[in-house]
């Protein structure tokens, strides 16, 4: 049998490598903008709430705490408009990556071409979906503006992404409700990645959850969500699934065989970022400034700005292959992701992360503009 990894793509980031080296020697220091990995500091509501957790010597559950539980259900109700929702439609897990990646492994999706089934995401998405058809042994499968312009048969799981990775692209609620509407004639089961639901611009994303969307009902339908942008909270592996309450109870029974545990103390953090809005506010004023800095100053410097209405990312273009652009900025200490890391249809965009920190990002401007 070939080794696992021969099913994958190469590591993505490998490729940047000698681009951040050439960004790292210019004399004022890199300026990263290439991962969107939070830099500020996490809440102190949350650090206390991880302190006081601190003394957990004995295993966490799989589903979570009743607290926990409360917390993801009335924040879900709260910011998503979601109805109806008890404990048995809510999951913590390990972070949304990882989910992701063996999300199809853990539904019995795939297990060679002989099975047909398929995994279907967006022509321009997060690599992250591709490699967990992969790691399946199922069929990834692309669509452009919808997926209901996709043959359903075989087609097993359908992920929308929206605030999109890496375009910011947002998806309208009639289109997911069609979606949705189309996904459950034809038996399709729906995830919807809404990791950067809480940090639109200049439209306001809606959640698969909402009403308006599912009809009042959460069957064939799970949302993902994170903490780790809202709350800055990238390195505590903080995540949790909402919806589908057959789909969920299939996934705990799975993850508790594979002892899929979110630690205590990270429970407990979630617990209170959840219950406190004050400083996800404080959090999306600090972005809401580097976005319109950064903005500004690619457009000065010959960019379009497509998308890019929600998430923590410009979508930009010179109309120019992406890794020239790549190659430009390094020699200036700017360090931005090629567009083809998301597929080829993002060939000549790079993705500009706002996660730098307010002296870099104008250190950013400062170059870009000079």
């Amino acid at each position: 049998m070939p080794p696992l990894s021969s099913r994958l793509p190469v590591f993505p980031w490998d490729r940047l490598e000698p681009y951040k080296k050439t960004a790292a020697e210019h004399p004022d220091g890199i300026v990263d903008l290439s991962v969107g990995t939070p830099v500020d500091p996490v809440p102190e509501v949350v650090r206390r709430a991880l302190a006081g957790a601190a003394d957990s010597p004995g295993y966490p559950t799989v589903w979570g705490t009743e607290e926990l539980r409360d917390a993801i259900v009335g924040w879900s109700e709260r910011r998503l408009g979601a109805r109806g929702l008890a404990h048995t439609h809510v999951l913590p897990v390990v972070g949304s990556k990882e989910l992701v990646a063996w999300l199809p492994i853990q539904l019995g999706i795939g297990g060679g071409p002989a099975t047909g089934d398929k995994v279907a995401y967006p022509r321009l998405a997060y690599p992250t979906y591709e490699v967990g058809a992969r790691l399946a042994g199922a069929e990834p499968v692309v669509y452009d503006e919808s997926p209901r312009e996709l043959d359903p048969e075989g087609l097993r799981l359908l992920w929308l992404n929206s605030p999109s990775n890496p375009t910011g692209r947002v998806l309208p609620g009639e289109e997911l409700r069609a979606t949705v509407a189309w996904a459950r004639e034809h038996g399709v089961l729906v995830f919807s990645d809404e990791c950067y639901l809480e940090l639109g611009w200049e439209a306001e994303p809606v959640s698969v959850l909402h009403p308006d969307v599912c009809g009042g009902s959460h069957e064939g339908i799970v949302a993902v969500h994170s903490l780790s942008k809202r709350s800055n909270l990238a390195g505590y592996r903080a995540a949790f699934l909402v919806g589908d309450e057959a789909v969920l109870e299939e996934l705990l029974r799975v993850r508790k065989h594979g002892g899929m545990m979110v630690p205590a103390p990270v429970q407990a953090a979630t617990v209170a970022a959840l219950g406190d809005d004050a400083h996800v506010a404080e959090q999306r004023e600090r972005y809401a400034a580097r976005r319109a800095a950064l903005r500004t100053a690619l457009e000065a410097s010959g960019f379009r700005i497509e998308h890019s209405e929600a998430s923590l990312y410009l979508w930009a273009t010179r109309d120019e292959p992406c890794w020239d652009t790549v190659g430009e900025l390094a020699r200036r200490g700017v360090l931005v992701a090629p567009g083809d890391f998301y597929g080829p249809a993002g060939e000549r965009f790079v993705r500009v992360a706002f996660t730098a920190t307010d002296e870099r990002v104008g250190e950013a401007v400062r170059r870009l503009t000079a």
